[in-house]
């Protein structure tokens, strides 16, 4: 009786030890903010992008500072939540 017992207490030691370590491991939403990070990163790009466009006194830079920017806001505009 007394090997049960401890073989009991043993498995459910052992049980609850792998699930604090499958947790303490997991990679659950870890693409998430991948993703995000990714987005943020080349939206800091473009925006750097468009100011230093506009920094120019040339007609070029400017066109294309606009021209980014409406796209910008095309493609935010066309985004639609359920």
């Amino acid at each position: 009786m007394f090997y049960k017992l401890a073989a009991y207490i043993h498995v459910t030691f052992a049980r609850r030890a792998r699930r604090i370590v499958a947790a303490l491991e997991g990679e659950r939403g870890q693409g998430t903010v991948e993703y995000v990070g990714l987005i943020l990163l080349v939206s800091l790009l473009m925006v750097g992008m468009v100011a230093a466009m506009k920094g120019f006194n040339g007609k070029q830079g400017t066109e294309l500072a606009d021209l980014i920017v409406n796209k910008i806001k095309q493609a935010v505009n066309a985004i639609t939540f359920r």
